[in-house]
């Protein structure tokens, strides 16, 4: 049966079989239902970590294929309402955005204090928790053993992905909210002011896939526009490119609109690729990580830091800020830098225009997570 092993071997060892491989099991476990909860799209996420554990590898740019094509579907979606939205709702998605990171950042600094775990991990457990690349990037250059920063990343992230994609179904089904009534609020609230009649624009290709890329090749400009250390990064730069195009949905005489068929298609095809990526790379010696690094008590440690902000930025969104709670869920997913929990609530929503309230929030939580990955770092051993 030797033949058999080779046979075997040289499928398990393609790349396209392992990536389609894990979609379908993805979406089977994403199926499983329990209590009315389940993962959806991020079930890619738990296969993919197994996968990666037992050695499996895919291409880096796979993930990062995906997660562009993910915010750019999302912010042309968006578009045409996020602008309105951010003008009646900007104060309260900039003190989300600080108060969020600040709730974490806060959580970690008592992990520090009150349970010795060392800074340099702590900077990386919050980067984990907040499922934040920038915020790692911060970490390791503010600390003196950036592996220890790396491991405790490692630890936090798929806490910090999957508590926070179960968070915003959780909340919805806990306050039995009427989601149909909620989307009607919001999309009333947000609703466009369009005037008079649009002039025949030129269209590139009857799909739009012509500027979905125009969308990504621009925003990837803006992502790797630096100001001193900030970039907006994969994650930003499309989705606020998106959310122009979206917005104004031409150059000139050149229509930049895409089919919202094209696009929700896009974005979940984006979406579960972006989670492959990141579980095969996460999964890649995880249990090593725990056993070598504290392991349980650093991935509670975690766990603390990825509800604490979440719970804090709800109270004060619906208590203080008195927003809804689609605007409090999607500045949540914003607030945590959290790409596969707007995927969720999207699906939860019923409407991808939860991601104005995201790509609002995203940006200040993202300068502030950089910043409170350096404060954690620099606290003395």
């Amino acid at each position: 049966m030797e033949w058999l092993k080779d046979y075997w071997d040289s499928v398990a060892g393609s790349e396209l079989f392992i990536i389609f491989a894990i979609l379908a099991l993805g979406y089977i476990v994403g199926r499983i239902t329990v209590c009315g909860l389940n993962l959806g799209s991020a079930g890619v996420l738990l296969v993919a970590l197994v996968f990666g554990h037992f050695g499996m590898t895919v291409p880096d740019v796979v993930g990062d294929i995906g997660l562009i094509l993910f915010v750019s579907a999302v912010g042309l979606i968006a578009g045409p309402k996020f602008f309105r939205n951010f003008k009646v709702n900007a104060k309260s998605y900039i003190l989300l955005g600080v108060i969020i990171i600040a709730a974490g950042a806060a959580a970690c600094a008592a992990g520090v204090f009150l349970l010795d775990v060392p800074s340099d991990v702590s900077a990386g457990l919050l980067s984990g928790a907040l499922t934040s690349t920038p915020g790692l990037g911060a970490a390791k250059e503010a600390v003196a053993n950036p592996g220890n920063a790396a491991a405790g990343y490692s630890i936090a992230y798929i806490f910090g992905v999957v508590g926070v994609v179960l968070f915003v179904q959780v909340v919805p089904k806990l306050l039995k909210v009427d989601m149909e009534a909620e989307r009607a609020r919001f999309t009333a609230a947000a609703g466009v002011r369009l005037e008079g009649k649009e002039r025949k624009l030129l269209e590139l290709d009857s799909m739009g896939f012509c500027a979905l890329a125009i969308t990504v090749v621009l925003g990837i400009f803006l992502a790797k526009l630096k100001i001193g250390n900030f970039s907006l990064g994969t994650s930003g730069g499309p989705l606020i490119l998106g959310l122009i195009i979206g917005h104004f949905g031409k150059i000139g005489p050149v229509s930049l609109q895409v089919k919202k068929t094209v696009l929700e298609a896009v974005r979940e095809l984006g979406l579960v690729l972006f989670l492959l990526g990141a579980g095969v790379e996460g999964g890649a010696g995880f249990l090593d990580c725990l056993a070598e690094n504290g392991g349980i008590k650093l991935f509670l440690v975690g766990a603390v830091i990825t509800m604490v902000p979440m719970l804090v930025g709800y109270f004060f969104a619906r208590k203080v800020l008195k927003l809804d709670i689609l605007n409090t869920l999607g500045s949540i997913c914003g607030g945590m830098t959290s790409t596969p929990a707007l995927g969720s609530l999207i699906r939860v929503a019923g409407t991808d225009d939860v991601a104005s309230a995201y790509a609002a929030t995203y940006p200040f939580a993202l300068v502030c997570v950089v910043l409170a990955c350096q404060f954690i770092g620099m606290i003395p051993l």
